[in-house]
């Protein structure tokens, strides 16, 4: 409209002539002429492809099927008569339902063993009951029946490795955490392994609940673990996203506790490492909430993998190369350092001072002028000055003069520049979080906490985890009434938190019974 308006203006006023206009005009009748030619082109392309997918429809069996909103099932379609009244619901003949009665059980069982209350001459008991549980023999699922006697002052025989009326011994509850919380297995998963490898008919539902027992059963043990991870040498720490909120792996020489579905948060971590009271060191990430402890190493590989991504984001740019090569220079000497064996207290000392230096003269001379940065030149700004910043704390070398720590099982570990070990303890969880195999409550979080924190623990107890190791440990807990953990508590003279602070109930706090009347 503006072109027309300016060209009827020119025209009243003389500007534009006869001959000019016509001109115009043939200039606008070739230009939509080509346009129309090109329309016509691209209509007939669009045509011709059209026909082509009818073809390859044709050849393909038609057109693929349209997506639903609805679900198209057979047993959705079923409901749906049924709710218009169509049909009625036809009951589905099932099989035996309830429990199997104990004597069913006892004719199953592979043998009847007798169990006296402890100290109790047999000749003075008498036979109260008899209980049948699964228990593992050469690798195999048996049933062993139990013929608990009852002494004449009320007192029962207590039938060894099991976890009150369960009717699954301790080793196969033990093995099915294992499975799920370690391997990673889902339940469908474990039921399979179990049955194909030991002949043991098991059931998701039973899963569930042997799980949930268990949990119980190691509550207390959970508790310990935390004292003992609070009074540690070393704890790396680390955290990621979960289904629930996140999950946290701390993890020292003492104990490995893991939190799942827990907030991440100083309030979460304080209930756990309270700053204000703990004294070792921590590794972690440059994550703000690990910024109020007094002795903190901060993990090399973030740093130098951010100094290696701008190298390869950018391979022409020499000052790139040149920052992320000799800051893996530094770190290797770092290293080396370390593990020297002929340096003292105060040579570590003294080439931490150099180490230090070696940071100065690399960060110290680049200028960045006062103009803001954009794109990898910002990227590499923040790099350097996070780098400065580091070694001005004290964050970067602590791991070099830190003397080694003895785990419970002997082995010496020297601490580590780099928080790969909690990184690793991780990426299960991580990967479970992907696939969608996580907890959806509360209840879920707090049984994989207990039972993850347990198992993992184990590890620095025992000089080889494997399945015969840990339940001969559990069994000589059943035996002195005292776990591995308690026996470490009780000789470092540290105290368990009170019933009323109980860590776990703080982490994951029991819903309050609804008012009645």
């Amino acid at each position: 409209m503006d072109i027309i308006e300016t060209l009827k203006k020119g025209l009243q006023e003389g500007r534009i002539d006869v001959d000019r206009l016509f001109d115009l005009f043939a200039s606008m009748q070739r230009v939509l002429g080509a346009t129309q030619q090109q329309l016509e082109a691209t209509q007939q392309q669009l045509e011709a492809a059209k026909k082509r997918i009818e073809e390859l429809e044709k050849r393909l069996g038609g057109p693929p099927t349209a997506k639903l909103d609805e679900p198209y099932s057979m047993r959705s379609e079923e409901k749906r008569q049924e709710e218009r009244g169509e049909t009625k619901k036809q009951r589905k003949p099932k099989g035996r339902r309830g429990r199997h009665k104990t004597q069913s059980k006892i004719v199953q069982a592979e043998r009847i063993e007798p169990v006296f209350p402890f100290g109790a001459s047999p000749d003075e008991c008498y036979l109260s009951h008899t209980r049948v549980i699964w228990r593992l023999e050469n690798r195999v699922a048996v049933r062993i029946g139990y013929a608990v006697y009852r002494s004449r002052d009320g007192r029962y025989g207590q039938i060894p490795g099991a976890l009150g009326r369960c009717e699954f011994g301790l080793e196969i509850v033990t093995e099915i955490a294992h499975l799920v919380y370690v391997v990673g297995l889902s339940f469908d998963k474990a039921c399979s392994m179990l049955i194909f490898f030991q002949n043991l008919p098991v059931k998701k539902g039973q899963v569930d609940a042997l799980l949930h027992r268990l949990a119980r059963h190691w509550e207390q043990q959970f508790e310990t673990l935390c004292t003992l991870v609070a009074n540690s040498l070393v704890v790396h720490a680390d955290e990621t996203r979960w289904s629930l909120n996140s999950v946290w792996a701390l993890l020292s020489e003492k104990a490995r506790v893991l939190l799942f579905g827990v907030h991440k948060d100083a309030a979460t971590l304080e209930k756990i490492l309270d700053p204000a009271t703990f004294e070792g060191i921590v590794i972690s990430d440059h994550a703000a909430v690990y910024g109020q402890f007094n002795k903190t190493q901060k993990c090399w590989a973030h740093l130098l993998r951010k100094a290696i991504k701008l190298k390869l984001q950018a391979p022409d740019n020499k000052e790139y190369r040149a920052f992320a090569e000799r800051l893996l220079e530094i770190y290797r000497e770092a290293c080396r350092v370390q593990h020297d064996t002929c340096l003292g207290d105060a040579g570590r000392a003294q080439k931490v001072d150099e180490l230090d230096d070696a940071i100065m003269d690399l960060c110290g001379k680049r200028d960045f002028g006062d103009a803001p940065l954009e794109g990898l030149e910002n990227d590499y700004r923040l790099l350097v000055s996070e780098v400065f910043r580091l070694m001005r704390d004290r964050e970067l070398f602590v791991f070099v003069t830190a003397p080694a720590v003895e785990q419970p099982n002997g082995e010496i570990k020297p601490v580590a520049g780099t928080n790969n070990e909690a990184e690793r303890t991780l990426r299960n969880p991580a990967q479970a979080r992907v696939t969608g195999r996580t907890d959806k409550a509360q209840s879920g979080t707090r049984r994989r906490t207990v039972l993850t924190s347990v198992l993992e623990s184990l590890r620095v107890y025992l000089p080889t985890y494997t399945l015969t190791s840990v339940l001969d440990e559990l069994k000589r807990w059943a035996a002195a009434g005292q776990s591995c953990f308690e026996l470490l508590l009780e000789k470092l003279s540290l105290k368990r938190p009170e019933s009323d602070k109980s860590v776990l109930d703080q982490l994951f706090p029991k819903a309050s019974p609804l008012p009645t009347g």
